[in-house]
């Protein structure tokens, strides 16, 4: 199966999703803010990045937009997991180079099916 990166600073939602990417039958590496996230995208390069937008010392829009214009990991889709439900929020992601975005909360199927579609 895939290896897929989490990146979210709350531990709950980081295990809730690790929990439901695992019974997908995937490997999960996690990170806890958004330096992190671009840094661990760069040293396992994963198959897919599931990234929260509020996070400290880089956010999630900062990060995306890092790991979609950087050679190295520019392939790798990104889901936006956040709680900022607005449609410019949502637009600016998009435009960071996320290819999907799910606003929490959000349930399994949702996630399942989101990741699925970008894993092809």
């Amino acid at each position: 199966m895939a290896n897929i990166l989490i990146v979210d600073d709350s531990p709950s939602q980081l295990m809730g999703m690790k929990r439901i990417v695992e019974a997908l039958g995937h490997t999960v590496f996690t990170a806890e803010d958004g330096a992190a996230g671009v840094a661990a995208a760069k040293k396992h390069v994963p198959d897919l990045v599931l990234m929260d937008v509020v996070m400290p010392n880089l956010n999630g829009f900062q990060a995306t937009r890092q790991i979609s214009k950087e050679p190295t990991t520019a392939h790798i889709p990104v889901i936006l997991v956040t709680t900022k439900d607005q449609d410019t929020d949502k637009l600016w992601g998009m435009r960071q180079g996320a290819k999907a975005y799910i606003t929490k909360p959000f349930n399994e199927e949702q996630l399942a099916e989101a990741i699925k579609e970008q894993l092809g």
